[in-house]
């Protein structure tokens, strides 16, 4: 597995829209964004054609992206959000290109079919953060996010992933100019939940948001046969695809025979609200179902509940394809980026 350099104070990043266009609707919170870039982690942000287009083709889009991974000059890839049709871009791809120029890609939600694809190739990436939502975020950055930021963006090393105290699952309407003056209200955070910590296991992460890797697994052109020690990682989008829907899709994972080859699981803080409301409840069905799944294919696994990570404020990035520590018995979980 290829780990792409680390960025430095002053690189140039690409800053692409390889899924939803959504710049072209929110200018606002994508040019807080962009001046967080700026200002906080001293990077220069570089726009292409599609960046703040709502519906360019994938073709259109693939062309961005290639031009972005042959320019010596751009150090990595930031995508602006996610989306629903990133699938459609794959095929578009050069992967000779991607594989023998590797650089830093950081999304998620829909941006996990990009980085699946890198991982198919060797090529290992950032699950989180976008320009829009994380940085865009109002009245400040959550310091958990940013030293989640600077350690994958250029610190490298370990980095010890730790409960947030306080956490938000709620949108805010990006056409309502003084959300991006304000923070939002925080709920408190209710820590992790661990079953079978008696062990501790290291390996590969993979995964992401399952609504996406349901259709990888769909498609089934992206995935590998032998995922042998690695550690999945799950969590699920403002969607909130139902608890049935949920087990479903590691089902079908585990009669594939891939859930029962996995070390040791992470599975985020479900997200149970959206820009309408919250649904408290939702949070418990879902862990009744993945607990349900997981007796069934990988019994016995570690495994490490409501974890800060995908679709949820303050988020932690971890290193897709990068090494995570789970230690059951001192109930810490270390990645390597």
């Amino acid at each position: 597995m290829i780990t792409p350099p680390r960025l430095r104070a002053g690189d140039q990043v690409a800053v692409l829209s390889l899924s939803g266009g959504l710049p072209e609707l929110f200018p606002h919170p994508f040019e807080l964004g962009l001046r967080r870039l700026r200002d906080v982690f001293g990077l220069v942000p570089v726009e292409y054609p599609t960046t703040r287009v709502l519906r360019s083709s994938h073709a259109d889009r693939a062309r961005d992206l290639h031009a972005a991974w042959a320019d010596p000059e751009i150090k990595g890839v930031i995508s602006t959000i996610g989306g629903e049709d990133q699938i459609k871009l794959l095929r578009h791809l050069d992967p000779e290109l991607l594989r023998t120029n590797p650089k830093l890609f950081m999304g998620y939600s829909d941006n996990v079919n990009l980085l699946n694809y890198l991982f198919t190739l060797g090529v290992s990436g950032v699950h989180g953060g976008s320009v829009m939502v994380e940085l865009g975020r109002g009245g400040a950055l959550d310091p958990l996010t940013e030293a989640s930021w600077r350690a994958a963006l250029f610190e490298g090393g370990e980095f010890e992933l730790t409960p947030a105290r306080g956490f938000t699952d709620i949108s805010r309407d990006w056409a309502e100019p003084a959300h991006l003056e304000t923070e939002p209200d925080l709920l408190p955070g209710e820590g992790w939940t661990w079953d079978n910590a008696d062990t501790v296991v290291e390996g590969r992460l993979w995964g992401g948001c399952l609504e996406i890797l349901g259709w990888n697994l769909g498609v089934g052109a992206h995935l590998l046969d032998d995922y042998s020690g690695h550690v999945l990682f799950l969590e699920t989008s403002e969607e909130r695809p139902s608890a049935t829907e949920v087990y479903r899709t590691l089902m079908l994972m585990g009669e594939r025979g891939l859930l029962g080859q996995f070390a040791g699981v992470l599975v985020g803080r479900p997200r149970a609200g959206d820009l309408h409301s919250r649904v408290p409840e939702y949070v418990v069905e879902q862990r009744v179902a993945v607990r349900r799944a997981l007796a069934e294919y990988a019994p016995g696994v570690p495994v490490v509940h409501n974890l800060d990570i995908g679709h949820t404020d303050p988020q932690q990035l971890l290193p897709y394809g990068g090494q995570v520590r789970i230690d059951g018995p001192a109930r810490r979980v270390t990645v390597r980026y």
